[in-house]
Parts: C-alpha cells; structure tokens; sequence
C-alpha cells in the first residue's frame, strides 16, 4: 500500500495507526520533510492574502448576493507587516522601491509564494494560470471557506492573512438578546421592605439579535431566506451557519416562551452564559430597566437615590460615603448581597454602621451579626460606640461568652452581635439558631477558602442579607472571587466545577477576554470597589487621614501583662522620687513590649506569627498595602523590635523590608531611602524606621501609608516622623494609623492626650516623663487590664 494514502487515512479516520515497512516509512519521511521546507516560508519577505468584501449596492440579507468576494494578493516584509505592496503594483514594477531593502525581485518572489501557497489553498490554482496573477474571484461559498479552512492553514504556515474586522468580533453574530423590565428602586428608603431576591419575577422578552441591535420581522426572514453562511445585516457582514438557523426557526416556532415572567436569578445567569439562550441560541446581550436596570448597570451607586444617615448616626458621612450607603440599602431592599471592597482607608467601617443604624428605627428587627478578625473586635466596638451609641453591642466571644439559653437572650437584646471567625465556626450551631437580620463579613478574605470551616460556616447562617467587606483586590482571583460572591449571593456564579469550566480556566489558563468580560458583567454589579487614585474619591478626602486601629490582646499577652502589674504596682507603691520615676518608665515599657509582641517582652528569639493581635493586624494592613502596590513607613521606638519586623515581615509577605535605626551609616541611609523612593518595583515596598532615627530629616514621599506600630506619647515627635511621607513631594492622600492594644494603658493613654492635643508641649512634650508624676492610684486604673480585652 502507498504509505502517503495509509497516513492520511490513519490521520482522518477512526483507526489512528497504519502499518509500512522501514524503507516506506523512510520515503514518507523524505517526502514530509520535502514538503515542510516547501510550505513553510523562510525568506524576508511573504505572500499576504487580503480577503474583500463585496461593495455596498448588494441588498442586506438578499440571497442574490452571490458574488463579488475576493482574495487579493501582495507581499509583505516579515519585520514590517504594516507595509503591504499589493500584486498590482508588484507586476507594473512600483513595489521594487517600497520591497528593495527586503528583496531583490519582487516578482519572481511573489510567484515563489503563491506557488507555496496554493499546496494549502488549491483554489489558488485557478488564478496562477494568468501571467500576472493579483487576485482570486469568490463567492459566498468560497469566501467563507476562505474564511474557516483557508486563511488558518495559511497562517499557521507563515503566510500573511488580513481578514475584515467584522469576522473577529463575537458581537456580529446571531443569537438572542434578553429584555427584562422592572419598577423603579422598590424600598430603597426603607429597610423591611419585602425582599425581592434572585427567586423574585420580572417581566422578560427575548429578541433575535446580532450583537446590540434586535432584528425586524423582515430582517429575520431575510436571514431565513438567504441559506448562505455570510448574509449581510444592516450594511454589515455576519456568519450565519445551518445550525445556528435552524435553532432561530425552533425560537420564533415557540412565541409562549419568548416573553412572560422569569426570575431575578435566571437573568442574572443569562449574562454569564453565552450559550444558554432559548432554544440553543446564544445570549448576545442582556438589557433591563428599572432596579434591575441600574444594578445590571455597575453604576447603580451613582445613580440610585440617596439614602441619608439616620439620626441614630453621630458623624457625617463623606459623599462617597453616602452613595455607598446608598448602595448597601438598595441591595437590601432588592433581597440581594454585595461586596463592599472600597480602598482601605476610605471608611468601610462607617458605612457600615450607618447602614445598621438604620435598623433602630424599626424596634422588631432582627440584630445584625457582624464576623471579623480576632484583632479588629475592639475596634468595632469602639467605632460602633462612637458613630452609633444608640446600638446596642454583643460582643461574643472569650471563654466565659453565654451559651444556651443566655447566649439567646443575650442576641435578643442587642442590635449588634460582634464575633471572631473562629467562634462563627465553633459555635456554628448556636449561629444557626438565630434569623439575623444580616450578616456582615469584615476583612472578608478570611473566607476565600471556600473549603475552610470558616467559610462554610459563613454561608451556613441564616440571612437574607448578606455583605462581604474586604479592601483587597479580588480581581485577578477568581477562585476567592467565587467563595466571597458564594456567600454575598448564593449560586450566582454555579458550582464549583462549573465556574472553573466557565470562568476560571478560560480566563486564568487562556486568557479568554470573552470569558473575562462575562464574569465582570455578572459580578460588578454586586462588588462596589472605589480606590484612592480615583479623583472623584480623592477631592473628598483630606490630604493626610489620622486613624487609631484597636487591636486586642491574645491571651498569651493578657497573662504577661497582668503579671508585670501585679508585680510592679506594689513595688511603685513602696519607693519615691527618682527611683518611682525611674520604676513607673519601666513598667510602661514592659507594658507596650508586652503590647508589641510576647518575644519583644521575653527577648527569647522565639517565633512571631500567631501570638500577637497587634502583629496580626499590622499584617492585615500591609497586605492590602502590598495588594495595591503602595508602600509604607513603619515606626516603633525600639530597635530590637523593629528588627523582629523585618525579619519576620520579610518572611511574611517575601518582600525586601529595609530597617533605618541609629546603627546604619550615612552612606547606608542614604542608599536605603533612594531605593526606598525608586519609583519601580526594584526597592522595598516596607521600611521599618526606629522612632528616633527616622523621625527628621528624610524625605520618603514613596510611602503613601504610615504605621505607628507602638506610641512615643508625644504627639509632636509622632507629627515629626509622620512628615517623612506627608510633605512637598507627596501627591496621594497619606494614611496614618496608630496602634493601641484595647483595655490596656496604651487605649488609655492615647484617650488622655486626644483631650490635651493643643497642649502638646506643655503637658506631654517630654515624651512619657509627665506619667511618672500621677499617683499610685491614677497608676493603677492606668495600668490594670480591662475585662473583655482578650479574644480568643
């Protein structure tokens, strides 16, 4: 048997071997590799082929317009594809000027290609049999061959192809396009309206489309005529293949199904599945008025009407911050879940309070449950009781939290239940048992683990609704991106194995823009993310924003802390003068050691990660730091701990973390912050600067973030050091946060110098030396640990 014939058989047939002795399989080698190096181009300069559309007097979709395609030849330099000589001018002699640098004769090489060319496209034997081959004459048929068979194989073999724009753009294509209708924002000012949710109906019409524009009668009939592949529409070329019409008969055969009442949730799915059309058509576009309209819109938080801040609320919210508001109401009124993913330190903590706020006002509404990290809980309780004294707070969590019957009456008379994730999993039962009236997720990337106990038990707690809050980029993580839009609005986004079928892998593995451009659709929505470089933001912002950031103990250090008290408050009480002083400064520092890290207080070398709810938080704020690609100063008045940081943060985050102390030469500093002020990605994003060392003298306006990791007590020295990033130079909003560990001297100290700020000099301008002069008993209330300052 001829080899040749036995290959091509075992290559499109179902038996994929053949079988040849050594000499044939010798002789059908030679005759591949032949072939290769006669189809595959190797010179400078390549045959083009450019395939052109009929002109414009031919009638959209009339089935006469059978002719006037074409293929057009030229040549085209390999390293300039922009410049294309077509065949005419190459055959009259006016390409050899434009081709001389890349070839010495235009024509001959033109020959030389298309006789290349015409092995892979045989149709090109019709026109090599002229002396001066340009052109290709086509028709429909022959132009979609072109199109599909042709210009593939041409490329994949070196040749160069320019096809019509039309024929690369998935929005010229058939399908059906969805209408959904709804009335305008339903209660939006109220916040017990009844609940819509993806099971509420809407009115809905399909329509046969191409892309953004619905088809007439007429012109659907036409498209049913015309039994061509390629049918213009509206002055514009389209594919149109057997299938896909057949489909559109079966769709207009069914007028039942083409309107009527659907759900929020079969809508919503429509958008991110372009396959899932009536009758096996493809969705080619989904358009809504109304609510629907403005969500399906991804400005909804621009266009809704406002909703003001109760009056239970004591502050005043920032515009941005009342159409973010605005935003979490309407939601809620529509029975719907959001992702609040604002950039940190635009105030997700105060819109959130507002929005609970709200539910004062309504005496029979359920409590809210709020479930954040171990070392926020403080803060949120000191916010709440800031923004909302008139919410009642539960705080559930430490070993001696109610059970039972308490723990129900305890939920009962709150407004707002405060737990950590790991008791949201371990008490999960007792959640369960309660319908809240929402469920908040603070630093919601806690649950971007779909799989953890965390997240399912997140997603096991009744609630309508229900908000995600999370100033990391979710973007380019599809797979946290599932597990918070899981919980935010459950089967939105399907299953597991079918979203990484859709989404996942399309837009990870391949890079699908389609793919990518479905899932936006369907997720922006519900995700409200407004980032500092936005200018709308920013002209609402001061230039520097001065934060105090509660962090609780970890038991660990309420043990050590307790135990250095007990041990120095009766020796305090027993010496004067100079050796009280000298006693009360050294408790204070054992204290904020203790404060800073149990190793910082032990000096034992011994781990970090795990025992310190100030380290824990710092690291939560340096992660959304490096997730913008921001960079930021980070202060401590002890050297040996800012060391343990950049150890330990280096390790953390597996980025460079520079360490200004008074130990590093000048020639060092000077090094040190010019990388630190490099504005690419060469240089540390993180520096750890001892308070005395770093305070004056630099500039460092590459840092958009300054972290007081643990407080001088003087606040003019802690101006100082914060104006190494905050000054001439700097053009972002510059964030400043201040650690204090709740319910120890740290929190108690700062509430004193808050009330005396104008008299910083005078009364605090020696740094901690005025705290020695308070008496034995100002000492004690100072220094004794608060109840309820440890979470578990």
């Amino acid at each position: 048997a001829n080899p040749a014939s036995a290959w091509r058989g075992a290559l499109a047939g179902t038996e994929r071997t053949f079988h040849a002795t050594a000499t044939q399989l010798a002789t059908l080698q030679a005759a591949l590799a032949d072939w290769q190096r006669d189809a595959v181009r190797t010179g400078a300069v390549r045959a083009c082929f450019r395939l052109v559309e009929p002109d414009d007097t031919g009638t959209d979709t009339d089935a006469s317009t059978d002719h006037g395609w074409s293929v057009e030849f030229g040549l085209q330099p390999v390293e300039e594809p922009s410049l294309v000589v077509d065949a005419t001018r190459v055959w009259r002699g006016r390409g050899a000027t434009a081709l001389a640098r890349h070839v010495a004769d235009p024509q001959e090489t033109l020959l030389a290609e298309l006789g290349r060319a015409v092995r892979l496209y045989p149709a090109l034997e019709s026109a090599l049999r002229t002396a001066r081959p340009a052109s290709l004459a086509l028709d429909t048929a022959g132009a979609h061959a072109f199109l599909t068979d042709a210009a593939p194989l041409l490329v994949a073999s070196g040749f160069g192809v320019i096809l019509p724009g039309w024929w690369t753009r998935p929005s010229r294509r058939l399908g059906a396009r969805l209408r959904a209708s709804t009335p305008s924002q339903p209660g939006a000012g109220t916040t017990n309206g009844a609940a819509i949710g993806q099971e509420g109906l809407v009115e809905f019409d399909w329509q046969l489309a191409v892309g953004d524009e619905a088809l007439t009668d007429e012109e659907v009939a036409g498209l049913l005529e015309a039994h061509q592949p390629l049918v213009r529409v509206r002055g514009q070329w389209m594919q149109v293949d057997a299938d896909r019409l057949a489909r559109a008969r079966s769709f207009l055969s069914r007028r039942g199904r083409r309107s009527g009442t659907m759900t929020v949730g079969e809508v919503l799915h429509a958008l991110g599945s372009p396959d899932d059309g009536p009758g096996g058509l493809p969705v080619v576009g989904v358009e809504a008025d109304g609510w629907l309209g403005d969500l399906l819109s991804g400005e909804a938080e621009r266009r809704l009407e406002p909703v003001p801040a109760p009056d239970g609320f004591a502050g005043t919210l920032r515009p941005y911050q009342q159409r973010g508001l605005s935003w979490l109401a309407f939601l809620e009124s529509v029975g719907l879940g959001g992702l609040l993913a604002d950039d940190m330190g635009l105030g997700k903590t105060v819109q959130l309070l507002a929005l609970v706020a709200r539910d004062a006002a309504q005496p029979e509404t359920p409590p809210t449950l709020l479930v954040c990290p171990m070392s926020v809980v403080g803060n949120w309780q000191r916010e709440a009781a800031r923004f909302t004294p008139g919410v009642r707070v539960h705080v559930h969590h430490g070993a001696e939290r109610p059970r039972g019957k308490a723990f129900e009456a305890a939920v009962t008379e709150s407004d707002l239940v405060i737990t950590t994730y790991s008791l949201l999993a371990r008490d999960a039962a007792a959640l369960r048992k309660v319908t809240w009236h929402r469920v908040l997720l603070d630093e919601a990337q806690a649950i971007k683990n779909a799989a953890t106990k965390a997240a399912v038990a997140a997603r096991a707690v009744p609630a309508q609704r229900r908000i995600a809050v999370t100033g990391t980029p979710v973007e380019n993580r599809l797979a946290d991106l599932w597990s918070l839009m899981e919980f935010a609005n459950p089967g939105l986004l399907g299953k597991p194995a079918e979203f990484k079928e859709r989404f996942a892998v399309p837009v990870e593995r391949h890079g699908d823009p389609d793919a990518a451009a479905r899932l936006r659709a369907l997720t922006q929505p519900f995700v409200l993310r407004r980032v500092k470089t936005d200018r709308s933001i920013i002209s609402d912002l001061p230039e520097k924003v001065e934060m105090d950031v509660v962090c609780s103990l970890t038991r660990e250090q309420a043990a050590l802390y307790q135990a250095v008290v007990d041990d120095m408050l009766d020796k305090i009480a027993k010496t004067s003068g100079i050796e009280r002083r000298g006693l009360v400064l050294a408790t204070m520092t054992r204290l904020k050691q203790v404060c800073n890290h149990p190793a910082h207080f032990l000096g034992d070398g011994s781990r970090l990660a795990g025992r310190s709810g100030k380290l824990a938080r710092l690291e939560e704020v340096l992660d959304e730091v490096l997730s913008s690609g921001e960079k930021a100063l980070l202060f401590t008045q002890y050297a040996e701990f800012g060391d343990m940081l950049q150890t330990h943060l280096s390790a953390r985050f597996g980025r460079e973390v520079a360490f200004l102390h008074g130990g590093v030469s000048k020639a060092a500093r000077d090094a040190m912050v010019t990388r630190f002020q490099d504005g690419g990605r060469a240089g540390p994003p993180l520096m750890v600067l001892s308070l005395k060392a770093g305070g004056t003298g630099l500039t460092l306006t590459a840092a958009n973030h300054v972290v007081h990791v643990d407080r001088w007590w003087n606040p003019a020295v802690e101006d100082q050091a914060t104006d190494r990033a905050f000054r001439i130079g700097q053009t972002r909003a510059v964030q400043v946060r201040k650690l204090l560990c709740a319910g120890t001297l740290e929190e108690k100290i700062a509430e004193m110098i808050a009330g005396k700020r104008e008299l910083a000099q005078s009364v605090v301008g020696t740094g901690e030396a005025w705290l020695t002069e308070l008496s034995t008993a100002q000492l004690r209330e100072l220094f004794t640990l608060e109840a309820g300052s440890v979470v578990e």
